[in-house]
């Protein structure tokens, strides 16, 4: 048996009944890397030398009766923008190319208390910027469905990782749709919890008031065991929620009798691929035949996200990002004549040409005489947005749109045209705006047999609304069975 093949779920039972060792299955899933890795280079780190210790420590406390965790034993895959102490975080730029973390990010540190493994740290976008992982300064990660297109970004690797079994889950971070677009992309089940859900702390920062870190898992439930690991309070973060947290594997009931889903017809009439369209027209079938009642909503101010997104973002990136110097750590250029001159070139060879037109963007927008009319313009626009959702769920549960426009698309593509580039993210930027969670699942191939995704937005704090109709939707379909083949 193919144990890399099988669901988080699927082997975490086999673990726990003593079916299979966990060495049988690092072996099995490190075997699977080894023969798939150079063609997709989802991964920029291995960590097989610690995985190895760790299974050999849990096996121990597994065969002396102890419990392991719901995650025993179980293999998973770490964006590289997420620290791990020990561990080369690199968020796939040369400004951090040898940083080494003198600590663990929350979110790990709550997956290894759950019994789990990390395989390694995935490739991506540099600092998360970019919806193709394009930008990485390490390498390009191509789409396992077809090795001449992109996975998506800017969690690329993540995504990869699980659609080309190399891990049975990995992480991710959402600042703008990074995660639920490379999910689309790759025909994995991606979760962006609400703002606040799942500490930051350990997160390299792009867009602090954006930023969510999230799963990505083979099926909706084994991203419900994920959002349990990972989600709760933590003192770390101040923007995390303090809120009573549910078990969100109960919430995996195959019925949506009545629930009221909202369509935002006008918000998702332009610019929409045919194929990408047909998936979504049948799957509203579906869920109607299921007992459904769909609600045509209006989202009006949903169409100046894109471009609220794109100030919000690059005024926080800029913030953030001037912590990278060449003084501190990260990058030093070797050759500079004085201290502005080591600033300058530090920046200029230590960033990529997409995190340095996000910086551009974000000063310009955030200098004197500019800020009331850019920045101060696209928060009161975030206002009407955030209200926009809230009327809307007064009147239905859920609201479902496409994940992303089109389906995945060649390298090289888009990158001579950055505004080409950030209409990929339409449908998923007002998630992150009104610090909602989305969810993206697979639901169909267009003409290429290339995934479309499906996404589900509910109100705040509503996961267990969304893993519901994910779920109802995912059972009475089969097209997260679908593999793709590597060749």
């Amino acid at each position: 048996m193919d144990l890399y093949k099988l669901s988080l779920s699927e082997i975490a039972k086999k673990i726990k009944s003593k079916e299979v060792s966990i060495k049988d299955v690092l072996d099995s899933v490190y075997s699977r890397i080894e023969d798939v890795e150079s063609k997709i280079n989802a991964y920029v780190t291995l960590t097989k030398e610690n995985a190895y210790k760790r299974a050999e420590i849990l096996q121990i406390k597994l065969d002396a009766g102890e419990d392991i965790g719901v995650l025993g034993g179980v293999p998973i895959a770490i964006k590289d923008n997420i620290c791990i102490k020990d561990v080369k975080t690199t968020c796939s730029s040369r400004m951090l190319q040898n940083f080494v973390p003198p600590y663990t990010a929350t979110v790990v540190e709550k997956l290894e208390n759950m019994g789990a493994i990390v395989l390694g740290k995935t490739n991506m976008d540099e600092f998360a910027m970019g919806s193709s992982t394009e930008s990485s300064y390490i390498k390009k990660t191509c789409n396992p469905w077809d090795l001449s297109r992109v996975p998506g970004g800017s969690s690329g690797g993540s995504a990869a990782s699980v659609s080309a079994d190399m891990a049975y889950a990995s992480l991710g971070s959402d600042t703008g749709g990074s995660i639920r677009q490379p999910a689309s992309l790759c025909s994995v089940v991606g979760l962006k919890p609400t703002y606040g859900v799942v500490s930051r702390y350990g997160l390299v920062a792009f867009a602090s008031s954006l930023d969510q870190i999230g799963p990505f898992s083979k099926t909706v439930e084994d991203a419900a065991i994920m959002l349990n690991a990972i989600s709760g309070h933590d003192t770390m973060d101040s923007t995390s929620a303090d809120i009573e947290y549910p078990d969100y594997t109960k919430s995996l009931v195959n019925d949506v009798n009545g629930f009221k889903i909202g369509i935002p017809t006008k918000f998702i009439s332009e610019g929409l691929n045919p194929d990408v369209k047909k998936a979504y027209e049948e799957s509203i079938e579906l869920l109607k035949n299921k007992g459904a009642q769909i609600v045509e909503i209006d989202l009006d101010y949903a169409k100046y996200s894109l471009a609220v997104y794109y100030i919000l973002a690059t005024a926080e990136a800029s913030s953030n990002l001037g912590r990278y110097d060449g003084i501190k750590y990260g990058y030093r250029t070797k050759d500079f004549d004085d201290l502005t001159d080591l600033y300058k070139k530090s920046r200029t060879e230590g960033f990529g040409a997409e995190v340095k037109r996000r910086i551009i963007l974000g000063t310009y927008v955030l200098s004197s005489g500019y800020y009331d009319a850019y920045y101060k313009k696209a928060q009161q626009v975030r206002t009407l947005i955030i209200n926009d959702f809230k009327k809307a769920y007064e009147k239905v549960d859920v609201i479902m749109v496409p994940t992303a426009p089109n389906t995945a698309f060649k390298f090289g593509e888009k990158t001579e045209n950055p505004i080409e580039m950030y209409l990929e993210d339409i449908f998923t930027v007002p998630v992150n705006i009104a610090g909602l969670p989305g969810i993206s699942i697979p639901c169909g191939f267009d003409s290429k047999n290339m995934p479309i995704g499906l996404q589900f937005i509910a109100d705040a704090f509503e996961e267990s609304k969304l893993l519901r109709v994910a779920y109802t939707y995912e059972q009475n379909t089969g097209f997260h069975k679908i593999k793709p083949e590597i060749k």
